[in-house]
């Protein structure tokens, strides 16, 4: 697990190169058909190679739980252990990797009524004011969830909203189901904040070369998708989407992309710093891969 843009991908294609492993996907945005660049998906000769389970299996326009990831992983899981092999686990969907590990409480389904209300309020008052608002109604949600992390917001305050109930009153609920095989976690970190805005900026900037803008619009082209659609709400998908409504100018649309995606690696590191396990590797170190492979076979494990 890592933020993004620090190389878990080729990571796990060395791996598979060198271990009997196959790759499970921890991404909330490569769950989707079509959209490839923006989520920075494998390229086909990579699938070819390392094929990667759990990409590709909704359409945009459908929803996908942290709950339903949790099931279809552990029998993906389940499936590569009768095949005699090592399941390896990669992607940056930290909410994923949680429900996996430790389950989830049962929550109560969305509500498209208030959601749209929390939409429109949102849109007159801005997201930093229903981050106030959870943090009065929902104080532990509040500190957890980022203000600039409106599909979190708005799902905290739904629940409030429709159950009465705090969220994290709900995930004190959460059953306490650890997987029961031996996990080896492999964190990818850099000391340089600077070298991963780098990182990021000059990522973004390949994504849009190779197409990124074209392949919203084809999705917009479609009628049937909207910002409302989870999977729109995917870090550049929004701003190149607000750039193809005419809302933002080619280069408002690279700072946005590039802040966005910031924050996003802001939020995936926090999540990270709080682990209270899992072997830490520099991203940018040449003998990476060397490393991992030399801690993996050391045997040590985490319960």
């Amino acid at each position: 697990m890592g933020a993004t843009a620090t190389g878990k991908t080729d990571l796990a294609v060395e791996l598979v190169r060198r271990l009997p492993c196959q790759i499970i996907s921890v991404d909330s945005a490569m769950v989707y058909r079509g959209m490839n660049i923006g989520t920075a998906k494998p390229e086909a000769e990579v699938l070819a190679e390392a094929p990667h389970r759990l990409i590709d299996i909704r359409d945009p326009a459908e929803t996908y739980s942290a709950a339903e990831f949790r099931a279809d992983a552990l029998r993906e899981i389940a499936d590569i252990h009768s095949a005699g092999a090592i399941p390896l686990l990669v992607g940056g969907t930290m909410l994923y990797f949680r429900a996996l590990s430790n389950g989830l409480a049962e929550m109560p389904p969305a509500d498209p009524q208030i959601r749209r209300h929390l939409e429109d309020e949102a849109a007159r008052l801005g997201w930093a004011a229903l981050h106030q608002r959870l943090a009065r109604v929902d104080a532990p949600s509040a500190r957890r969830i980022h203000p600039n992390d409106p599909q979190r917001i708005q799902r905290a305050l739904e629940v409030y909203e429709v159950t009465g109930r705090a969220l994290s009153d709900w995930h004190q609920d959460t059953p306490d189901t650890p997987l029961t095989c031996p996990i080896r976690q492999v964190v990818l970190e850099t000391e340089s904040r600077a070298r991963l805005h780098q990182r990021i900026e000059q990522r973004f900037e390949n994504m849009l070369n190779r197409g990124f803008i074209d392949e919203v619009a084809a999705l917009r082209e479609r009628g049937d998708l909207g910002l409302d659609k989870p999977a729109l709400r995917a870090v550049g998908y929004r701003q190149v989407w607000e750039y193809l409504e005419g809302a933002l100018s080619l280069a408002e649309l690279r700072q946005r992309g590039v802040i966005a995606t910031r924050q996003l690696a802001k939020r995936q590191m926090t999540w990270i710093r709080g682990l209270k396990r899992g072997e830490r590797f520099e991203c940018v170190d040449p003998r990476l891969a060397y490393k991992v492979l030399k801690w993996l076979e050391s045997g040590l494990t985490l319960g």
